[in-house]
């Protein structure tokens, strides 16, 4: 077989394997437009005897932009504060020298933090948020949040600060930089990759976080799209095509967010500077 032959079978593979993957988010928005006598029908086709927008309809009617906005806070805000700590954090552990390897010490506890399943410190975060008045408010989800999403990026950050040449910090402190001034002109642009990839993924953690927003939320007002998918599923019926629509619309946000920082999502994969 030769190398052509080769890299036709690979394509060819790839196509069938990403058809696959595809059908199921086809399946979803398939049944989106479903009227619902569909549901009960025994034909397996992605196509629809009809089309109807009924259940989007359904859904704006339900103030669906009213939880959207909700998650869209909490994504934003909790991807904001988990960068803002995380950053000094993973400069520190990689250029600040700490004795009795206290560092060490650190990260293991990190390590230890993110392994725990977040249900388990659900009934300690419920007395920190009761005590602090909390309860029952974004900003104390975008607080509880913080449980998985700063570990998280205080791991992915480690890398990349360990990417910027100490050279090019070294040569500014001897031009008298400050550490505020070689950080803002010096770290933070050759990190921007990675700090794009992080923020990525701690947006996408948290949007789809659904646990703690059902337990420390019970104003539907205050609803993030992952509890408000859980009120489609009844005792007595399963909204299928409200279901499907939210969960396409859901996805929409996420979807353009990468692609406006899918350049600097693959560079930050490929490991920063070159």
């Amino acid at each position: 077989m030769g190398i052509r032959q080769i890299f036709t079978l690979r394509a060819l593979t790839t196509y069938a394997l990403t058809a696959i993957f595809l059908v199921p988010i086809a399946w979803m928005i398939s049944t989106s437009v479903r009227p619902p006598l569909d549901y009960i029908s025994t034909s397996t086709s992605l196509i629809p005897s009809s089309v109807t927008l009924e259940h989007y309809r359904d859904l704006l009617q339900d103030d669906l932009m009213g939880k959207a906005i909700n998650s869209v806070i909490v994504a934003l805000s909790t991807t904001i504060l988990a960068l803002a700590a995380a950053f000094p954090a993973a400069y520190a552990l990689v250029r600040l020298k700490f004795p009795a390897r206290l560092d060490l010490v650190f990260l293991v506890f990190v390590l230890l933090v993110k392994l725990t399943p977040p249900i388990s410190l659900a009934i300690p975060l419920h007395q920190v948020l009761r005590t602090l008045g909390l309860l029952d408010t974004l900003a104390g989800l975008i607080l509880v949040y913080q449980v998985y999403a700063l570990p998280f990026a205080i791991w992915m950050l480690l890398g990349f600060v360990r990417d910027v040449p100490v050279e090019y910090e070294e040569a500014a402190l001897v031009d008298g930089a400050t550490l505020q001034r070689r950080l803002w002109s010096i770290v933070l642009p050759v990190m921007a990759p990675g700090l794009i990839a992080t923020s990525v993924f701690v947006v996408i953690l948290s949007w789809n976080e659904f646990a703690y927003a059902l337990l420390f939320i019970q104003s539907p007002s205050k609803f993030t799209l992952p509890t408000y998918i859980a009120t489609l599923v009844t005792e007595d019926e399963t909204f299928w095509g409200q279901l499907s629509a939210v969960g396409f619309m859901a996805s929409l946000p996420i979807l353009v967010m990468v692609s406006f920082v899918q350049k600097g999502l693959t560079q930050g994969f490929s490991g920063g500077i070159k």
